[in-house]
């Protein structure tokens, strides 16, 4: 396949600076989006300026907060200036954790602005010039906890289950137009993402549970550890995944995708398995069976 133009969003740290990196390496052009490119984040995007000095591909920093609508369409705007988008990859987020009762209703609602609205955001943004082209590919980064269920991360579980629902919809509704949408779901990596996980600010709540409040921090504590030891898995596989479902042809591509060496991805796989079997029959119940012809 050709050099590919791909806007990644959430590019200063994680899975989203590994993807960049990856892509550059391939030859690829990115359009590196982040929020304080200029700001907080310019020794970020300085790095991979400087890490494209020396690669085939072509990095092209760009501010975006996806949280607004203003960014969002200004960004996507500069890289359709700087020569159009062939595909993006929705990866900004971040995690919320702890007792659930204790997150107040604006940090449900910012999660939620910045891992569902903010994909949502990007997508409305990019999606008009790729349906000209009779083309194009979202890659959506969402979690093995958009399939399962672990306890103390409801506010974060809850966006990656909407993730799910909101990027399987859109390939039903895109697959006519040539546009491609696919899931990524990877499990436990070391990117610093449980270090930064934010928890629930009402203390009172929190408090009201006694010795019991300190059991999200014990667990998620021990995954830290884990995932901070030298045979922990190399996060360097989900940018693997991401390039691949780029370069591989459209039309052709999975709706998901699990990457989960720690656990193996049993629980996401048999799931997404099941969910894949069951949905020709509902498609073909409302005569929409055209809908499933990138299914898989």
């Amino acid at each position: 396949m050709s050099a590919q133009k791909v806007l990644v969003t959430g590019s200063s740290n994680g899975f989203g600076y590994l993807i960049v990196q990856s892509l550059v390496d391939k030859g690829h052009t990115v359009y590196a989006t982040m929020r304080g490119a200029g700001g907080k984040n310019a020794g970020k995007a300085s790095e991979l300026t400087a890490y494209a000095d020396s690669k085939e591909g072509t990095v092209h920093i760009i501010d975006l907060d996806v949280t607004s609508d203003s960014s969002v369409e200004e960004a996507v705007g500069k890289a359709v200036e700087l020569g159009g988008i062939d595909a993006v990859v929705n990866n900004a987020g971040y995690g919320v954790g702890g007792f659930t009762e204790a997150v107040t209703t604006e940090q449900m609602k910012h999660i939620f602005d910045v891992n569902v609205f903010g994909v949502h955001r990007v997508t409305r943004a990019a999606l008009p010039g790729m349906r000209a082209e009779g083309s194009g590919l979202f890659v959506n980064i969402s979690s093995v906890m958009g399939r399962v269920v672990l306890p103390f991360a409801g506010p974060y579980t809850a966006t990656k289950f909407a993730l799910e629902g909101f990027s399987e919809n859109l390939r039903y509704e895109l697959a006519p137009t040539g546009v491609d949408v696919t899931v990524v779901e990877p499990g436990g990596f070391g990117t610093g993402f449980l270090g930064a996980m934010v928890s629930g600010s009402d203390e009172s709540r929190l408090d009201s549970y006694g010795p019991l409040k300190e059991v999200p921090d014990q667990m998620w504590g021990g995954f830290e550890q884990m995932l901070a030891a030298d045979d922990a898995p190399d996060p360097q596989l989900v940018a693997d995944a991401v390039i691949e479902l780029i370069e591989t042809p459209a039309g052709k591509r999975p709706l998901r995708v699990v990457v989960d060496p720690m656990s193996g991805g049993e629980g996401p796989t048999t799931i997404n398995g099941v969910t894949d079997e069951i949905q020709p029959a509902i498609m073909a119940n409302f005569g929409m069976e055209d809908s499933l012809s990138v299914i898989g």
